[in-house]
């Protein structure tokens, strides 16, 4: 039966079905890492839920796989009580702190025979989660131990924990949220491209993203849950062993490097094996955590006012050394982001000769006053960069100076840009030796200048070779060049030279947003390319000339004026136009179209047609289409499940239309 011809009832039906075997491959992919359909078809199953949700809304229900990012974002968060104290471990660093923790077990259960459950301690964020008649409905921090947030709206977000479980009785499940090492690096490389400070650390940042007002951030953070306590009822099972079993049955994710022990000695040696192992993780851990595995014993050992009496965290040594920084350099990555790093005098680290370490940004570098000489406190966790943690200034030498941060770019010489409120220089010359292979891949791309052929695997021969040092050298390739190279033969390299002189017929707009512009995408190409209907003019455009484009805020226009500016931009344009590149495109004509003076802005999805569609409609009755509100924008057009902007434009007090409302702008039916 088709989709569109369901009843309600068929409807409920066929969501129930389809929201248990989302559950069912959701616990296959994120707990048991074992998938059993794949990404396509895991993705069809949810698009056809949205669909039916999106026709019937009155049967979307809180736990619904769709709902995982369903929350506006808040104003800020509750304060709850713990039922139960959340309290945290002492701390052990030796076998003869492990064994004086024994102690005062025996002294407290005179001829009892303990064993222990010995569990890796994730360096994470601690929270309850609680389940009533099947359902998760909140999840709270451990605050100060006796209350916590209320941060359900995030907790939601994160895959691995089940929205229902198959029990009907109030459960309280307890755990630590982390962040895996992908996914802590994936945050910094794109708060390095934002410009925004870098997260020190795993645990930092997954308590960063718990403490988002916005669930739609903490959903793109990639964070994982693992859960090691569970109360029923108020109660808890007889032993931990079997409470580890019975959250998995349950469907919670378990570390399932857990142990019984009988003694210390197991005990030792289970953090003695993971001690050497925990580089092997793909998670930031810091010790072993020791329990004793009964019940009753526990509840005879009881709680100081700060801790269990019955655990104990048994830490690995710190991953930390002291040496001398020796030089301070500057690298430039692929996207011009300028990184202090610190040449350090050789020092062993976690079995590692660590000689390097990154210093973040300039900002970062003066925050700390680092200086070549200083003796600095260098700190490695997992396989994250060693960073230097803090700078011991009582042992500064004399006659050390602050260091001076580069005002030219190290690799190419060209003067560095930094964005007003960001914290990364940049170097912008899209020729510049230390970004020249991503900025010509860029420059190659379909929706730029569309060099069929022109892949990662040729570029690289052709910059090893040296037959490419900047962008222009591209259109002065011949067919011997070519041809000398592997898998290159008089057919492949006479392709590329076609797709090369194609590509010198490609519009003023994909131009523009092949010379890689800070903050310039397709549809602000598009927009400078039709406002100023040649490249000349817009080399000469000020910031303030650029500002009078829709979308174009004071941040970009400084980044297009700058970037135009620099002698090497210059010299680019002028390589590109002499071999023969387009330069200019019809200006657009204002005055024309009923929607002329008019910037709209969509958030969420459409029914009837794409973004893309309703943006070329808008466009062809002669209005403006923006990718953000601004006190330009004239028209909100708000469609299914709806972001952040229309908070916004309500708080502009900006026109809001609906789909239907827009379609009737548009002079198109409904659907």
């Amino acid at each position: 039966m088709s989709p569109s011809a369901l009843t309600q009832a068929q409807a409920g039906r066929r969501i129930v079905a389809l929201r248990r075997d989302i559950e069912f491959h959701e616990k296959k992919y994120y707990v048991d890492s074992d998938p059993q359909i794949s990404d396509r078809e895991f993705d069809r199953l949810m698009e056809e839920l949205k669909g039916l949700e999106s026709r019937f809304p009155g049967l979307i229900t809180p736990e619904s796989p769709t709902q995982r990012v369903g929350e506006k974002p808040l104003e800020g968060f509750v304060t709850v009580p713990h039922r139960r104290p959340m309290l945290s471990l002492d701390n052990g660093y030796s076998v003869e702190e492990l064994k004086d923790f024994e102690d005062r077990l025996r002294r407290l259960l005179p001829g009892a025979e303990i064993r222990y459950t010995v569990e890796l301690k994730i360096d994470g964020l601690g929270i309850a989660v609680h389940y009533r008649r099947g359902k998760l409905r909140q999840a709270v921090t451990r605050g100060d131990g006796r209350q916590g947030d209320d941060v359900t709206a995030n907790v939601k977000t994160i895959r691995s924990l089940p929205l229902t479980v198959e029990d009907e009785r109030d459960l309280e499940a307890r755990g630590e949220i982390y962040l895996p090492f992908s996914s802590f690096r994936k945050i910094n490389e794109e708060r390095e491209e934002a410009g925004e400070p870098l997260f020190a650390n795993p645990r930092n940042a997954a308590a960063g993203s718990i403490r988002q007002l916005d669930p739609a951030v903490a959903a793109g953070r990639g964070l994982d849950i693992f859960l090691y306590s569970l109360f029923i009822r108020d109660e808890e099972p007889p032993t931990q062993k079997e409470t580890l079993r019975e959250l998995k049955r349950l469907g919670f994710k378990v570390n399932r490097h857990w142990r019984t022990c009988r003694g210390l000695e197991e005990v030792v040696a289970y953090w003695e094996e993971w001690k050497d192992k925990r580089d092997s993780l793909e998670y930031d851990c810091d010790g072993v955590v020791v329990k004793v595995d009964d019940l009753e014993q526990r509840r005879t050992l009881g709680l100081t006012a700060k801790s269990p009496r019955w655990a104990i965290s048994f830490k690995f040594p710190a991953r930390q050394a002291t040496t001398r920084i020796e030089k301070i350099t500057v690298q430039v990555g692929r996207t011009g982001a300028l990184t202090p790093v610190a040449v350090l005098e050789p020092v062993q680290l976690g079995g590692t000769t660590i000689s390097r370490s990154t210093l973040h940004n300039e900002e970062e570098l003066r925050r700390k006053d680092v200086r070549v000489g200083d003796i600095v406190l260098i700190e490695r966790s997992g396989d994250v960069i060693p960073r230097v943690a803090a700078v011991m200034k009582e042992r500064r030498p004399p006659g050390t100076k602050p260091y001076s941060f580069p005002q030219k770019c190290p690799a190419c010489g060209s003067k560095v840009f930094k964005a007003e409120g960001e914290v990364i220089s940049r170097c912008l010359n899209p020729s510049c030796p230390a970004r020249l292979r991503e900025s010509i891949l860029h420059f190659a791309s379909r929706r730029a200048m569309d060099i069929e052929g022109l892949g990662e695997a040729l570029v690289d021969q052709l910059l090893d070779k040296g037959l490419v040092k900047k962008i222009p050298d591209l259109y002065g390739l011949r067919g011997e060049d070519l041809a000398s190279l592997e898998r290159m033969g008089a057919k492949s390299s006479q392709n590329l030279l076609d797709q090369l002189e194609k590509s010198k017929k490609r519009g003023l707009a994909e131009l523009i947003f092949a010379l890689g512009i800070r903050h310039v995408g397709e549809r602000t190409a598009r927009d400078l390319a039709e406002h100023f209907g040649g490249l000349e003019d817009l080399v000469k455009a000020s910031p303030e000339e650029l500002e009078k484009i829709p979308d174009v805020g004071p941040k970009v226009a400084e980044s297009i004026a700058f970037f135009f500016k620099q002698p090497e931009t210059r010299d680019l344009l002028r390589r590109l136009r002499d071999a023969g590149l387009n330069f200019s495109a019809p200006k657009k004509t204002s005055g024309r179209g009923p929607l002329q003076g008019r910037v709209f802005v969509f958030t969420g999805g459409l029914a009837s047609l794409s973004r893309d569609e309703a943006g070329r409609v808008v466009e062809s009755l002669g209005g403006k289409v923006a990718a953000d509100v601004t006190k330009k924008t004239t028209h909100v057009v708000v469609g299914e499940a709806p972001g952040s902007k229309l908070d916004k434009a309500r708080k502009l007090g900006l026109a809001l239309l609906s789909e239907e409302e827009f379609l009737k702008l548009v002079g198109k039916s409904s659907p």
